[in-house]
């Protein structure tokens, strides 16, 4: 969801806004909409933070915690400014309210190979911050928890922190100036000191929220920037971590579902009498398509097991719909009319006169690309665990939109939203398959038929597979040309193809209408770094009976590995260094050419590569991308194994992602991304035949193991600007990183994903 995609959506429901409230500036994220976190002999200075008289200190997270380290990262903000260790704060789910929306994650920062500050695009900015403020989601998507809070964190923590100075001041009738913070404590210069919660117990008056609480400078910081330990480790390596399949009290029920196989399909019919005298068969029925779930039917049971066998016994059978003979074949080939036919292109950006450069230069390049659905695939498999009881429901899933999940529950449930408590727990990754709530609408339907009973719907490896919402698959054509005396690309022309994520997921994750223009098909494309004085990127949009969404990186996993395979050809075809030639293109982009040099120092570029232990050479491929407002280099080495496997021995990461507030967290998540995105590139695909998905578990849709995994070293550039995303970026860069290496290693141009069993 970008700016314009936001701004466009947010007119049409709102309709003509006032003038006047267009131009005042957003309103503040501080307080307002959250009373209820008030509790007797506490101090709630705004919405994000409680201090208790026993010393308890309480953020309220509106932010999901997926194994990104959110939690410690938003925690660190907060402790630093209030003046507190890190292992003092704990964390409580933030309550439904406006005040929580995620603002940057629509307005965004401007990318930073940018140069458009143009009135427009300032004003886009602006008033989508307002909009989204109002009438947003609480959403943990697009890399953007730290950077959405970096200011409003650190100022909650600032007029906590001011405000038990003051009294702790006027309770020893001495200067402000004279009293210090740390550690828990307000401190004067003789060493006395009060706790935040013996201040609370003073019982002098009545504390009062700060009105001024400048922030601290960089060079003050004691805990931004440093590697802390993750709050949340210990409870996961002791078992202690809550997630949606931990919910559990006594004589609750568990679900078991089958699921239609095809997209459209309906339900024929199955056999209710065969199960209805099972042992702890409590309840069968049938649920409708709902939310992008598909029609599907279900057996409660006193026991998970006892479930699953009777669901088996209900020999369900289903009538396929107009998608029952779609197959791999209408894929290809609707992607491959889209790359051949000049209709329905949507131009995203035009720049000087690419094309008629293109079409008479000496030396041109025309190379065509493909990737293809990926499935999300987390560790954890979809889980919901509801209770309805007439009047009120509660409903306990790991979400990154909880607004939205609680709002398909209440309807579901046939409720207003205020009678429906979210309760988010810890999801076992994501990759963006949780902005749906499909499986919160499936779990509720269930529940509605038991009410009074806690019941658990957790959805097998096979469901979770094969009623996911896939990665589009993209073919793309890129062409240009280059200047043969000074080896610079003078025209530029990217074109893909493929289904657009915002005219499925918008109307419905959302309730929104679709964007007329979606950006998300060629982001990465479009903010590329490189300079090009001719530059045009279109794009046309195909129809499939495929269910698709949101995936880790987004269209920038695809359009990175277009976009960087096709540098590095440019490259050869210039007979240019792949890193020189990528820095010729790189003028006033001082932050990407900082990245590219450390990620090509670090890893040795131009020094002579060794063997690997079985004598095979190693060859080096480089990639540069930015997105979520970070830059990440990366370099890969790799060897061919027998019957030319891939081999990727080493990878080098460099990134620039503004302040980095844990850079262990940095580290993990770049670690994180290579693992993802190599399991991609080497062996992710989702294939059709006979309108069903072929892949159902990890045999089909493997994963990197251990012993495939590569030494992965990152190093983060030195930067003060406000912090961008770190969940994503890594992906990008590292497809087109190994078959670059592939090209230079064999001479062959991988230009098709994924390279095994494709």
């Amino acid at each position: 969801m970008k700016r314009r995609t936001v701004l466009w959506m947010g007119l049409g429901t709102l309709g003509a806004l006032a003038v006047g409230w267009s131009v005042l500036p957003p309103r503040q994220r501080l307080t307002g909409g959250a009373d209820q976190m008030q509790i007797p002999g506490s101090f709630t200075p705004n919405a994000w933070v409680r201090i208790g008289r026993d010393d308890s200190i309480t953020l309220f997270m509106p932010r999901a915690e997926i194994g990104q380290g959110t939690h410690t990262g938003l925690a660190m903000l907060l402790a630093e400014e209030l003046g507190c260790t890190l292992a003092a704060i704990q964390i409580a789910p933030a309550p439904i309210a406006s005040v929580y929306n995620n603002v940057n994650i629509a307005g965004g920062s401007p990318p930073l190979s940018e140069s458009d500050q143009s009135v427009s695009t300032r004003l886009a900015t602006h008033f989508t911050a307002k909009l989204v403020r109002e009438i947003g989601f609480m959403v943990t998507g697009g890399s953007s928890s730290i950077s959405d809070l970096w200011v409003v964190l650190r100022e909650a923590g600032a007029m906590a922190r001011e405000t038990l100075r003051e009294a702790a001041a006027r309770h020893w009738g001495v200067r402000l100036t004279d009293c210090t913070v740390s550690a828990g404590k307000v401190r004067r210069p003789d060493g006395q000191f009060l706790t935040f919660g013996a201040i609370l117990s003073l019982g002098e008056y009545t504390l009062k929220p700060a009105s001024k609480f400048p922030l601290k400078s960089s060079r003050e910081w004691t805990l931004i920037g440093t590697p802390a330990k993750r709050l949340e480790a210990i409870d996961k390596v002791t078992g202690r971590a809550v997630f949606a399949s931990d919910i559990h009290e006594p004589g609750m029920l568990y679900a078991e579902i089958e699921l239609c196989p095809f997209a459209d399909g309906t339900l024929n019919k199955f056999d209710e009498a065969a199960v209805r005298g099972m042992p702890g068969v409590v309840h069968v029925l049938a649920i409708p398509a709902a939310r992008g779930a598909p029609a599907a039917v279900a057996v409660v049971a006193d026991q998970r097991w006892r479930a699953h066998r009777a669901v088996q016994s209900l020999n369900a059978s289903w009538n396929p719909g107009a998608s029952g003979t779609f197959d791999q074949s209408l894929i290809d080939k609707s992607l491959l009319r889209g790359l051949e036919t000049d209709s329905q292109v949507q131009v995203y950006r035009d720049i000087g006169t690419a094309d008629p450069i293109i079409t008479v230069a000496k030396t041109v390049l025309r190379s065509d690309y493909e990737v293809p659905y990926l499935a999300h695939a987390a560790m954890e498999p979809l889980c919901c665990t509801v209770k309805y009881e007439i009047t009120k429901a509660t409903v306990w899933a790991g979400v990154q939109v909880p607004n939205v999940a609680r709002n398909v529950a209440a309807k579901v449930f046939d409720l207003d939203a205020e009678q429906v408590s979210l309760a988010p727990v810890l999801i076992g990754g994501a990759f963006g398959r949780r902005l749906d709530a499909d499986f919160v609408a499936v779990a509720a339907a269930i529940g509605r038929a038991v009410p009074d009973k806690l019941v658990q719907l957790q959805w097998r490896r096979e469901h979770d597979m094969r009623h996911d919402f896939y990665r589009p698959a993209v073919r793309a054509r890129l062409s240009a040309a280059i200047d043969p005396g000074t080896g610079m690309i003078t025209a530029y022309h990217s074109h893909s193809v493929g289904q657009s994520i915002g005219a499925q997921a918008i109307p419905r994750q959302f309730d929104m209408p679709a964007p007329g223009a979606d950006t998300s098909n060629v982001e990465g494309a479009t903010g590329q770094a490189y300079a090009f004085a001719h530059h045009k990127v279109t794009h046309t949009t195909v129809e499939l009976p495929v269910g698709i969404g949101f995936w880790r990186s987004v269209g920038h996993s695809q359009q990175a590995f277009f976009q960087e395979s096709f540098m590095d050809e440019l490259a050869r075809l210039a007979k240019v260094d792949p890193v020189e030639f990528r820095l010729r293109h790189l003028k006033d982009r001082p932050r990407h050419a900082a990245v590219l040099k450390l990620v090509a120092e670090r890893a040795g570029w131009g020094s002579p590569m060794g063997t690997a232990a079985d004598g095979q050479p190693i060859a080096r491929g480089i990639a540069l991308h930015e997105s979520f407002g970070s830059i990440v280099g990366l370099v890969a080495e790799v060897s061919e194994g027998e019957g030319g496997v891939p081999r990727i021995h080493r990878v080098f990461a460099s990134i620039d992602c503004g302040v980095a507030v844990n850079p262990n967290l940095v580290a993990q998540q770049l670690e994180s991304s290579v693992v993802f995105a190599l399991s991609a590139a080497l062996y992710g695909r989702i294939s059709f035949k006979g309108g069903a998905v072929e892949q159902g578990n990890f045999d089909s849709y493997p994963i990197l193991r251990f012993a495939e995994s590569p030494i992965i070293q990152t190093f983060i550039v030195p930067s003060e600007a406000p912090p961008g995303g770190v969940g994503e970026p890594g992906v990008p860069p590292v497809a087109p990183a190994v078959t670059n290496a592939l090209a230079t290693l064999t001479g062959r141009r991988v230009r098709r994903l994924p390279l095994i069993g494709a």
